[in-house]
């Protein structure tokens, strides 16, 4: 097989920004609809009745999930785009998404269906997106 040649910057920035797109929408919605069994899990505590699950347990699977989804959906959506080399994306696409949860939890985890800060959605993707750019030296 031929090797193919690489895409251009413009189309692969573009792909990588739809990708970033899906794959923080998706993460946030995996977070915030775990979380909501968190706070399910509470209410019935503070009422007496128990839903075999504690909260505890609800919020660390809502972060795994979303932390284990991050990186599935950019590769994923990469590829089915045919791009190749995007494990600098996905790097800093996980790492950026881990982070923004992180410094943004206290702000959802107190409301149903609240939002992570804007400015750090956005960062993640604009990060995400610009590190699809970076390239690996291609083998003579």
């Amino acid at each position: 097989m031929a090797p193919t040649s690489p895409t251009p910057p413009g189309p692969r920035l573009l792909k990588a920004l739809v990708v970033s797109l899906i794959g923080v929408a998706a993460s946030h919605l995996i977070l915030s609809d775990t979380l909501y069994l968190s706070f399910s899990a509470q209410a019935a505590s503070t009422l007496g009745t128990g839903t075999g699950y504690s909260s505890d347990q609800a919020f660390t699977s809502a972060l795994m999930n979303t932390f284990l989804l991050m990186p599935l959906v950019l590769w994923i959506g990469m590829r089915i785009t045919g791009e190749r080399g995007v494990g600098p994306m996905v790097a800093v696409g996980t790492a950026g998404w881990i982070t923004a949860v992180g410094n943004g939890i206290g702000a959802i985890d107190d409301a149903p269906g609240a939002l992570l800060p804007l400015v750090n959605l956005a960062l993640v993707v604009a990060a995400a997106t610009a590190a699809s750019l970076v390239r690996r030296p291609r083998r003579a």
